[in-house]
C-alpha cells in the first residue's frame, strides 16, 4: 500500500472517528467541479474545431459567391446562387449554435468556480461558520456573472425563490434583453 493511502483521512467507506460529513461534501464538490470543469475542457476543443471549421466554410462560401457573380445570366448561375446562399443560411445557423455552446461553457465555468469557492469555505472551519465569509462569497459569485439571466437567477434564489421560480426569473430575464436587443435593430 502507498504512502499516500495510508496517510488517508477516513471515508464513508472507511470510517473511523475522525470521519467527517463537512470532508465528504468538500470530496463531492470537487468531484463535480472535476467533472465540470473536464466537460468544458472537451467541448471547447470540440467547439474550435467547428468553429475554424465553420469560418473557412463560410469563407469559400463568400468566394464562390464573387465568383458566381461575375458568370454570365442564367439557370446554372441561379442555381449555384441559389445554393450558395442556402449553405450560408445553415452555416450561420451553425455558428449561432457554437455560439449557445460557449454561453453554456461561460455558465458552467462560473459554477465551476462557484463550488470551487465553495469547497474552500466548507472545509475550512473558521470560515465555514463566518456569516461574512459567506456574504463574501455570495458577492463573489454575483460579481462573476455576465449574462443577465444568471444574475437575476441568483438574486431569486437568495430571496428564497423556489428552482422553478428563479429558472423562470432567469428566463424573463434573458428574453427582456433579448426585446430590447432587437428594437435597436
Amino acid at each position: 500500500m502507498s504512502e499516500n493511502f495510508r496517510s488517508a483521512p477516513s471515508s464513508a467507506e472507511r470510517p473511523d472517528l475522525d470521519w467527517s460529513q463537512v470532508r465528504e461534501t468538500v470530496s463531492m464538490l470537487r468531484l463535480a467541479l472535476a467533472q465540470i470543469e473536464a466537460g468544458i475542457h472537451e467541448g471547447n476543443e470540440s467547439m474550435e474545431v467547428l468553429a475554424a471549421g465553420l469560418t473557412t466554410m463560410i469563407e469559400g462560401a463568400q468566394t464562390i459567391g464573387t465568383v458566381v457573380a461575375n458568370l454570365p445570366e442564367g439557370p446554372e448561375r441561379r442555381t449555384i446562387e441559389e445554393r450558395t446562399a442556402a449553405m450560408l443560411g445553415r452555416m450561420h445557423s451553425t455558428l449561432e449554435a457554437v455560439q449557445f455552446h460557449d454561453r453554456l461553457s461561460q455558465r458552467l465555468d462560473h459554477v465551476a468556480t462557484s463550488l470551487g469557492s465553495l469547497a474552500e469555505i466548507v472545509s475550512t472551519p473558521e470560515r465555514l461558520y463566518n456569516p461574512a465569509e459567506w456574504r463574501h462569497l455570495q458577492e463573489l459569485i454575483r460579481s462573476r456573472y455576465t449574462m443577465e439571466g444568471e444574475r437575476a437567477m441568483f438574486e431569486a434564489l437568495l430571496a428564497g425563490a423556489s428552482i422553478e421560480e428563479a429558472l423562470e426569473a432567469s428566463r424573463q430575464a434573458a428574453s427582456q434583453i433579448e426585446e430590447e436587443s432587437i428594437e435597436l435593430f
